[in-house]
């Protein structure tokens, strides 16, 4: 089940944040003053489809790593706690506060800064989100590969008028 729940999970949370960050970026760049107000008090209610979604990631991840340290896995482990605090520490606080501002129509200096801030944050986030879905599909198609192709590779070179040991 975790080979099903671990992809669905991780991508529909990277498609959230990235979704949060381009409705943020093309608000502020192309959008009136009354949109940038509904996309950044829109995005905290849309947590309660990333919390779940990275929670199921993380659990699923560590339930599929069965261990496993080292290698790939390594790699997508050690960014894991990157991505968790940047979220929990900076994102999501982040997020309220603007939400906040932008509710009570304080679009200031310290709101941009904050949106700034967000927007890097947010920008690191997906980029070691992406590096980890990276990885994991390369996980993946070893795994197919070595399952699919290196057994035909083993067999014996079918040659034109010979049968194969199988085919007898």
């Amino acid at each position: 089940m975790t080979k099903l729940i671990h992809p669905v999970a991780g991508t529909l949370a990277l498609l959230t944040i990235a979704t949060f960050w381009l409705s943020t970026a093309l608000s502020e760049l192309f959008a009136s003053e009354a949109t940038v107000i509904a996309v950044k008090t829109a995005i905290p209610w849309g947590f309660l489809l990333l919390i779940p979604a990275l929670a199921a990631t993380g659990a699923s991840g560590f339930a599929r790593a069965k261990g496993v340290r080292t290698g790939m896995i390594g790699k997508k482990l050690k960014r894991m706690p990157f991505i968790a605090a940047n979220g929990l520490l900076v994102l999501i606080p982040a997020a309220l506060s603007l939400a906040s501002k932008a509710r009570a129509g304080e679009l200031d200096t310290a709101f941009y800064t904050v949106q700034a801030l967000e927007l890097i944050a947010g920008a690191t986030n997906i980029t070691l989100l992406g590096l980890n879905m990276r990885d994991g599909m390369k996980l993946t198609q070893w795994r197919r590969k070595s399952f699919f192709v290196l057994p035909l590779l083993s067999r014996p070179a079918l040659r034109p008028g010979k049968r194969s040991q199988r085919a007898r």
